[in-house]
């Protein structure tokens, strides 16, 4: 089984990268920094099993196709695709700089539209795999202080809507995760305990219960959050 991973190092990713290594899945991994990207490979390397890596600004659209293009030749067809990849730039949205949101835009929903496009397509033509689409609690209901991503994440849900809709008929599943806090990077520095947050294994874990469900089934959306925040 093999899986492509945006936003491979860090948090989520790096959680279900690791998840899915150890169940027996080969890797290609996506991520803009390379050294990162090297020390997760090399933590995980082993003798038999596949672990590509690529470094990809996804807020670029000319990189995004130049690493579909690479990786196709390299790793071939694909039975998981996580798109994980995002960025949170907070702000009022009133008084930001349009480039803020353009940003978001650009990594949050353009580049899940292009590679799960592309995948979307061969899945289609191989009649199985499976699409994650790392959404956010953000894609239902705006939070404070993050306008732009919020509007970019609710896009982010309509695009997965819109996937799983067109894939169903030819038996390719389609997932969106909608995380609440989830201790990942961006809370560093924080005071509050870590058992308040959603742990970026919670995430990996039940993506690979998902992944093991009968043929028939598919779990449209995961809402998870933390218990008492």
């Amino acid at each position: 089984m093999k899986a492509v991973i945006t936003g491979a190092t860090k948090g989520i990713g790096r959680a279900i990268a690791i998840k899915l290594f150890n169940e027996g899945y080969h890797l290609a991994l996506v991520a803009r920094n390379l050294t990162e990207l090297e020390q997760l490979r090399d933590e995980l390397f082993l003798i038999g099993r596949t672990i590509l890596i690529y470094s990809v600004d996804c807020a670029v659209k000319e990189e995004v196709y130049r690493f579909l293009h690479t990786v196709e030749k390299d790793f071939g067809d694909v039975d998981v695709l996580v798109n994980n990849v995002g960025a949170f730039l907070p702000g009022s949205m009133l008084d930001e700089e349009d480039e803020i949101f353009e940003k978001q835009q650009n990594i949050n929903v353009n580049a899940a539209y292009y590679i799960g496009k592309f995948y979307g397509k061969k899945m289609r033509s191989q009649k199985h795999g499976h699409i994650f689409n790392i959404c956010s609690v953000a894609s239902n209901a705006p939070v404070k202080n993050g306008g732009s991503y919020s509007v970019t994440k609710a896009a982010m849900l309509s695009l997965n809507h819109v996937l799983r809709q067109e894939l169903a008929p030819h038996q390719v599943k389609v997932t969106a995760f909608l995380p609440g806090s989830t201790k990942t990077s961006s809370w560093e520095g924080t005071s509050i305990p870590d058992d308040k947050f959603v742990q970026p294994q919670d995430i990996a874990d039940t993506l690979f219960t998902i992944l093991n469900l009968s043929k028939g089934v598919n779990v449209d959306e995961v809402l998870i959050t933390p218990l008492d925040f």
